[in-house]
């Protein structure tokens, strides 16, 4: 059995960590063997008001933040907790840019900052072409997925992620006789053409990666 892959969210001030948006929260779920091993989470103060708009959206508060503790302790708390396992979010462009924006403000050698993400989204769009949409509150309700919290908060969708993650890798080796799904086939599943998902499968396990 491969390690641990750790499914991440972030809730921010915005879109862009280069526009000066910040992180507001970060939760963690370390995954093995489709079974859930693991979870942080904690709200962050990064200095920065959310708006009432973004408050509305995710239910952190400027109050909330304010009694939080500080950004770059929660970094290094998260960094700390994923060590040296991979990492997947839906819509990973998205948590991979706060990700390494946020632990470059620890120093040039933070650890995890760059270890590989890969992206439930855009396995979902590979595997799964029938499904409505490919939101991650679509997508949990196509698959019947358990839910819990609010929709928004970093736990509760980095829990549903993980949920989805085990169904992905779960399909794929069903699909393909495989023993288990790692995180480096999700890379290359990710990365092909939907209509090259078979070819892709076969290439990887042909170079002797783990499957």
């Amino acid at each position: 059995m491969t390690g641990p892959i750790a499914v991440i969210d972030f809730e921010t001030t915005g879109l862009s960590p280069a526009q000066g948006d910040r992180a507001t929260e970060v939760a963690i779920v370390l995954v093995q063997g489709g079974q859930v091993v693991g979870r942080f989470q904690s709200l962050m103060n990064a200095g920065v008001r959310i708006s009432p708009f973004i408050e509305s959206f995710t239910g952190i508060s400027n109050a909330m933040v304010a009694a939080a503790p500080p950004a770059a302790q929660v970094m290094a708390e998260a960094a700390r907790f994923v060590g040296s396992a991979p990492l997947v979010a839906h819509n990973a462009g998205f948590d991979r840019r706060f990700w390494q924006a946020e632990l470059a403000r620890l120093g040039p050698d933070a650890p995890a900052a760059h270890n590989p993400f890969a992206c439930t989204m855009l396995l979902a769009r590979r595997l799964y072409p029938q499904a409505p949409g490919h939101r991650l509150g679509t997508l949990a309700a196509f698959h019947a997925l358990p839910t819990a919290g609010r929709a928004h908060r970093a736990l509760a969708d980095a829990e549903v992620a993980a949920a989805l993650l085990a169904r992905i890798q779960a399909d794929l080796c069903d699909r393909f006789a495989l023993a288990e799904a790692s995180h480096s086939l999700l890379m290359a599943v990710q990365a092909c053409q939907r209509h090259a998902l078979g070819a892709a499968v076969q290439r990887h396990v042909a170079a002797g990666h783990p499957s």
